[in-house]
């Protein structure tokens, strides 16, 4: 009886161990989902940008919240 109620015990524990740990995982891959389209969002606004030919990498930058850097490194890959 006893070791019955330890057993339905432990495995009470698992579970909601485990269901914690999904709960976790999914508010992190949520969070890492929503930094990677929002990093996308900010290419597409820059390559946009870019194909327009109207502003330079520092405005470009400015308005896309890449760095220069990244706006000189993209604009060199649609060149290609």
């Amino acid at each position: 009886m006893l070791a019955e109620n330890i057993e339905n015990l432990v495995k009470k524990e698992r579970r909601e161990g485990e269901q914690i740990g999904m709960r976790k995982g999914l508010e992190q891959g949520i969070v890492k989902g929503r930094q990677e389209g929002r990093k996308e969002q900010m290419h597409e606004v820059a390559r946009n940008l870019i194909l327009m030919n109207l502003l330079t990498d520092a405005q470009i930058a400015l308005a896309s919240g890449l760095t220069e850097e990244g706006i000189a490194a993209l604009r060199t890959t649609l060149q290609h």
